[in-house]
């Protein structure tokens, strides 16, 4: 995200209030916009399709279809982002701007046939549903797996007002589709859905293609085995499964859970404070972007190529103070910007969920589902800075960490009761992040030797 980040700081050099606003209200819809407008987006649907009269069990088995969806297609596409991801950055530093788009269509197309296997299997062996819904389902989780491909390359442009419209556009088609549909009950609302992702990924695909050249139609050069850092593979799977695991276990657990559509389940008393508190996800995501993408990615490129350009021990030195000044600033605003965030949200917690029309019963859980949130941006910020030191092996301790933490934990508190519910994940998280600022922190005491040792060790 660092192309936008660099745009986006040309407000901050107004150094005026409106400037700064503008920055960090742009900074906070990029990068936490496609989540948020999805949460937002299915409520908006389900409140729309309540007023109508509409079902309550058709609402149900849609949020929850899609709901799932979005957990399974970003857990499968994640075996994918990291690697390619790194494919990217590996070929637009050597200036081969020319495999880009071949790769892209290469990425997509491998996305699209292994995700329809996969949902094809899963249909089969566990769902014995009208065709039409089958059918709805299938075409909806690929095109969600394609989306969290293609933003990749999204994330990574200039043009970042061209992205918001596409997403406003994608998201906004899917309510109004998908309010126009009502009369067609739960395939209407999937078909809604449908048409709108659809959208948005070939909007996506628009702004993407014209940046690069196009000299060949389809390359997967990206899966040449010496291209591929195994590790990103499983960093991008347990980050991914890592983050959602706690609901599939509230999910599968009879006793937390009930049946909807299928074998999908749904768990009310777990999962709407948890989705409300990703919305607090704003304003950290936004520092993130602001201070990590663009400050620390800035004084990274500096220090690297004063190492590369054989520069004086003292500018890299002081190069590198920089970085790692950029480093914790980033974090140590971050913690301030969301520990805001959460104090505020749970200052006004008994009003929202009064707004809502939410039982009180739900606020304990709110409250530390926060945390959890808040920890997550904070881990987020700290795996970002481990791939931009290449320290896979420290990422990969983190991921796997978090994946085992927030299944044992979940699995902890479902044994201890309601009281407990919610403090798995959000343990999971701190616990997580926690040991990234000690991994961080003592590569970080030290770059300058670690980074020239790195050099030494990889030239012999």
């Amino acid at each position: 995200m660092a192309g936008i980040g660099f745009e986006l700081r040309k407000y901050l050099d107004d150094d005026t209030f409106t400037g700064t606003l503008k920055a960090y209200g742009f900074a906070g819809l990029i990068s936490a916009g496609p989540w948020v407008l999805s949460i937002l987006g299915v409520m908006l649907i389900g409140i729309v399709a309540i007023s109508q009269k509409v079902g309550g069990v058709e609402i149900k088995q849609f949020t929850t279809s899609t709901t799932w969806m979005m957990g399974t297609s970003l857990i499968l596409s994640g075996l994918l982002q990291l690697v390619f991801t790194r494919f990217i950055a590996d070929r637009l530093f050597e200036g081969k701007d020319h495999l880009i788009n071949a790769n892209l269509l290469g990425a997509v197309l491998l996305t699209t046939l292994v995700s329809a296997a996969f949902g094809l299997l899963v249909l089969t062996l566990w769902f014995h549903e009208p065709l039409s819904y089958e059918l709805l389902m299938l075409a909806n989780f690929v095109v969600l797996s394609n989306i969290w491909i293609v933003v990749i390359f999204v994330a990574g442009l200039r043009r970042f007002k061209l992205v918001l419209w596409a997403f406003a556009a994608g998201y906004s088609c899917t309510v109004v589709l998908s309010i126009l549909l009502l009369s067609f009950g739960l395939n209407g609302l999937l078909t809604g859905l449908l048409v709108g992702h659809s959208l948005l990924l070939f909007l996506m695909l628009g702004v993407v293609i014209p940046d690069y050249p196009v000299k060949e139609t389809v390359r997967m050069d990206f899966l040449i085995r010496r291209q591929i850092f195994p590790s990103l593979i499983f960093i991008g799977f347990f980050y991914n499964f890592g983050i959602w695991v706690d609901k599939f276990i509230f999910w599968l657990n009879p006793a937390t859970s009930e049946a909807i559509i299928g074998p999908l389940r749904t768990s009310v008393i777990y999962d709407l404070p948890i989705f409300l508190a990703y919305l607090s996800i704003i304003p950290g995501m936004a520092v993130f972007l602001i201070r990590i993408e663009t400050d620390f990615a800035e004084a990274y490129d500096g220090f690297f190529a004063a190492v590369r350009g054989n520069a004086s021990l003292q500018e890299i030195e002081r190069l590198g103070n920089e970085m790692v000044l950029a480093v914790r600033q980033g974090v140590f605003q971050i913690v301030r910007v969301q520990g805001v965030t959460v104090l505020l949200l749970y200052a006004f917690g008994p009003t929202l969920v009064h707004w809502l029309g939410i039982s009180p019963k739900y606020l304990p859980l709110f409250y530390i589902d926060l945390v959890g949130v808040a920890a997550q941006v904070l881990m987020l910020a700290i795996l970002n800075v481990c791939f931009y030191l290449d320290k896979l092996r420290d990422a990969l301790i983190l991921t796997v960490m978090l994946f085992v933490t927030n299944a044992v934990f979940s699995l902890v508190t479902l044994k201890l009761g309601p009281a407990y519910y919610g403090y798995g994940f959000g343990v999971s998280m701190a616990l997580t992040a926690l040991l990234g600022i000690i991994m961080l922190s003592r590569e970080l005491d030290e770059i300058e030797f670690r980074t020239f040792m790195r050099d030494r060790e990889v030239t012999a």
